[in-house]
């Protein structure tokens, strides 16, 4: 099973450092880690994923909360929490009904096309993982030339959640 942690930490050099040698120290496997800054100047925030069957999540918040620059540490995984990715895909689309039948497809999963060439589509599409993985097995057979995904980005729902102030 997958649990996603959520910190918030100082926006300083060598923080993602410090993270991802804890994890590495530690002998923890990272499934997913993004990070990007916040509503709050000074503060940005990770979003890490990892595999609860192998690693002890209770010990990753822990070890977390030790580096100097971890401001908060919070486990959304139990929580109402809206959970994204996104990706990018670029697929190969040379003729008319092919490109016809790949746009059908990116409108049934609600992405879009954000850029055409002449030999391909690039499809982004954002949504739970299942999704992506979804258009991106229906989108195989008509030859993916390239994909870049992000990690998973979380944040749970209502006014309560993961803020600093």
């Amino acid at each position: 099973m997958q649990s996603t942690l959520v910190a918030l930490v100082e926006d300083k050099p060598g923080v993602l450092t410090r993270v991802a040698s804890l994890f590495r120290r530690r002998n923890y496997n990272i499934e997913s880690l993004t990070v990007g800054h916040t509503e709050n100047p000074g503060v940005s925030r990770m979003t890490i994923v990892v595999d609860s069957s192998r690693t002890n999540v209770e010990k990753v918040a822990q070890n977390l909360y030790k580096l100097v620059n971890v401001i908060k540490v919070e486990d959304v995984t139990e929580q109402p929490t809206v959970l994204r990715d996104l990706a990018l895909i670029k697929v190969q689309a040379d003729g008319g009904s092919r490109r016809s039948e790949i746009m059908q497809l990116v409108d049934t999963f609600r992405a879009r096309v954000v850029d055409v060439a002449l030999d391909s589509l690039m499809v982004e599409v954002t949504g739970t993982e299942d999704k992506i993985d979804g258009l991106v097995d229906v989108l195989r057979p008509y030859g993916i030339i390239e994909m870049v995904r992000t990690g998973r980005v979380a944040m749970a729902r209502g006014k309560s959640g993961n803020g600093h102030k």
